[in-house]
């Protein structure tokens, strides 16, 4: 199993989903984690996203679930629709709504338009409770995806752990790369649609083999790199460096 190709290309995939649109959730804790006293903020952010990653994992195994019920509910325009179709259809739809949204916003350069209303608290136990709620709130889409493209749950599951490992590990610098190259998170938003478009598919009855997703998001991550790699020889021309 853990030699299939495929195995490797899919949990690649998720992790670098989930860690590039996983960034933003780090403001929201710094949020959060800002209402405690200073020496125990960071305490508060390492063990508030370590239990913000137990949650999105109850979240993934709930939808993974979910999505193994394929008894048929009902009937619609002669295509039977199980629980398993729904998750399928519903997540997709709120993924193409989502990865649309962000991608009109990048477009036309507006800020985020989340407000998280945290009210002033001094328990360390309730900043961990809003950590672990907005954390799941902000990470449905690419756990959504992620039922979306993974057919076994351990792969998941580790994509989730990388992230965020990945996320405790090196937020910061990690953060920067992603602010300095907006076209990074631009191409996980347009990947997000890709995959809610596939699973709406999916959820009609139009299964599309995984290699035709895997190559185009494939194909459009090289055309990222060459970009990038250009970006940074021309820099460097420009500053004589």
């Amino acid at each position: 199993m853990l030699m299939d190709p495929e195995v490797w290309i899919t949990l690649i995939t998720l992790s670098a989903i989930e860690i590039v649109l996983g960034i933003d959730n780090l403001v929201f804790i710094s949020i959060a984690v800002s209402k405690l006293p200073v020496e125990t903020r960071e305490r508060a952010r390492k063990f508030g996203i370590a239990v913000a990653c137990l949650s999105r994992i109850g979240l993934l195994l709930t939808l993974a679930w979910l999505a193994g019920l394929t008894n048929d509910l009902f009937t619609l325009f002669g295509q039977g629709i199980s629980v398993r179709d729904l998750v399928l259809i519903l997540g997709g739809a709120f993924l193409l709504v989502k990865g649309s949204m962000e991608i009109r916003d990048g477009i036309v350069g507006e800020a985020e338009s989340e407000d998280i209303h945290t009210k002033p608290v001094t328990s360390f136990g309730m900043v961990i409770a809003q950590i672990a709620v907005i954390d799941i709130v902000f990470s449905l889409d690419s756990v959504i995806a992620a039922v979306g493209m993974a057919s076994q749950t351990w792969i998941m599951v580790c994509a989730i752990l990388l992230a965020v490992a990945v996320m405790l590990l090196a937020a910061t610098p990690l953060g920067r790369f992603i602010e300095r190259n907006p076209t990074i998170k631009m191409l996980a938003l347009a990947f997000i649609v890709l995959i809610g478009a596939y699973l709406v598919a999916d959820g009609f009855g139009l299964h599309i083999p995984k290699g035709y997703i895997y190559g185009a998001m494939g194909f459009s991550a090289l055309v990222e790199c060459l970009n990038l790699w250009a970006k940074r020889r021309q820099l460097r021309r420009v500053t004589g460096d």
